[in-house]
């Protein structure tokens, strides 16, 4: 079945689903991408384990995007008592934080003859949009920027922190594509929930030139190939930052699509 709305599914935010929809769509990108570049090309899926921790008191501010565990930070476990104290003792609670294992995937195109990166693709995860996880992939993005590699930045989350740009960004999603030759100047698509998904470049190393990307085509086989209306509550509120008429536009679409499901 297809998703009720005509671009990105906003319940995909909410639901237990983005990491399964994270590996899917970025698959689905490289996939097509790699059937239309030139044949010195190849498109790569990379991936690396982080560790962050966070105070246990953000818990309740997560999003469903990561392992969580938890660990206490204090000395080895208390033993047996081998003596009777002789003062009453005071109940303290352990500083507790919450530790994630984040594992992030993205997308480099290389380029023969020393298969270096050319571009590299990033589909923001909300680890990506808050806390440490923030700080750190800006670190990686100032990183990319300073190299004579293109940076192209899906964000399809509207929780979080946007990456920085000179101006706010309109609209509900964005793609951004960072070519080397025009920085800092950068060419943003922005779109709202009520809109598709549009086709973006992706820049290749010149004179080569951009392939297209429709974003539409591959968000529209992975949700059917996920199968995720099985498991996205379409009767839920949607508790996400987006405009009242647009939240109430989009839960209205949501639960018609819930009913119809029901007969």
């Amino acid at each position: 079945m297809p998703s009720p709305f005509p671009g990105m599914d906003p319940y995909l935010e909410i639901s237990g689903d983005w990491r399964d929809f994270h590996a899917r769509f970025l698959t689905g990108c490289a996939d097509t991408i790699a059937q239309r570049l030139p044949r010195n090309y190849v498109a790569r899926i990379e991936e690396r384990f982080q560790i962050l921790e966070y105070p246990k008191d953000v818990e309740e501010h997560r999003y469903p995007d990561v392992s969580i565990s938890r660990t206490r930070l204090s000395g080895a476990p208390a033993g047996p008592a081998l003596a009777i104290a002789s003062l009453e003792p005071e109940v303290i609670p352990l500083i507790t934080r919450i530790v994630e294992e984040v594992k992030e995937r993205w997308i480099e195109i290389r380029r023969r003859p020393d298969w270096t990166p050319v571009t590299i693709i990033e589909l923001l995860s909300p680890t990506n949009k808050q806390g440490h996880g923030y700080d750190d992939y800006q670190f990686k993005r100032v990183s990319l920027i300073a190299r004579p590699i293109h940076l192209v930045e899906l964000d399809f989350l509207t929780g979080g922190h946007h990456p920085p740009m000179e101006r706010p960004l309109r609209g509900d999603y964005h793609a951004l594509v960072s070519r080397t030759e025009r920085r800092p100047l950068s060419e943003v698509y922005s779109w709202s929930v009520r809109n598709p998904l549009p086709t973006i470049p992706i820049p290749l190393m010149a004179p080569d030139l951009d392939v297209p990307l429709d974003l539409a085509a591959i968000f529209t086989a992975v949700y059917q190939r996920g199968q995720y209306e099985r498991s996205i509550d379409y009767a839920a509120p949607l508790d996400l930052p987006l405009g009242s008429d647009d939240r109430t536009w989009a839960e209205d679409l949501a639960r018609s699509h819930d009913a119809e499901e029901d007969r």
